[in-house]
């Protein structure tokens, strides 16, 4: 099935590429990393993002790929999850779901914003 999984994801790669100018004149920083919960790979719950989105998902051509698709793959999963501390999201939680939504992700696999 890799061909069902290349049909699937080439388009959020696109809109990556086409988007990320865009995106990063929004003010993303370098240093951003998105926190995918790696021990936790079905969590119960979300952990609030510590940081901002930075040029790895935000540099359109320049973007990593596989740090964006980790994103957009978490949130699809997970996204609709309470976080841990019963906490709405933060400012920094909202510009990632924003990010997830902007690069194509379905709204309703992120709760909608406050």
């Amino acid at each position: 099935m890799p061909t069902v999984r290349i049909r699937r994801t080439l388009p959020i790669l696109v809109l990556v590429l086409a988007l990320g100018p865009l995106a990063a004149a929004c003010g993303g920083n370098e240093n951003g990393s998105f926190d995918a919960q790696p021990g936790t790979p079905s969590p119960s719950c979300l952990q609030h993002q510590q940081q901002e989105p930075g040029i790895r998902y935000t540099a359109g051509q320049k973007a990593d790929p596989t740090s964006v698709l980790t994103m957009m793959r978490f949130y699809t999963a997970n996204g609709t999850k309470a976080y841990c501390d019963g906490k709405p999201a933060t400012e920094t939680d909202l510009r990632w779901t924003q990010l997830y939504r902007s690069l194509g992700g379905d709204p309703s696999h992120v709760a909608a914003p406050s």
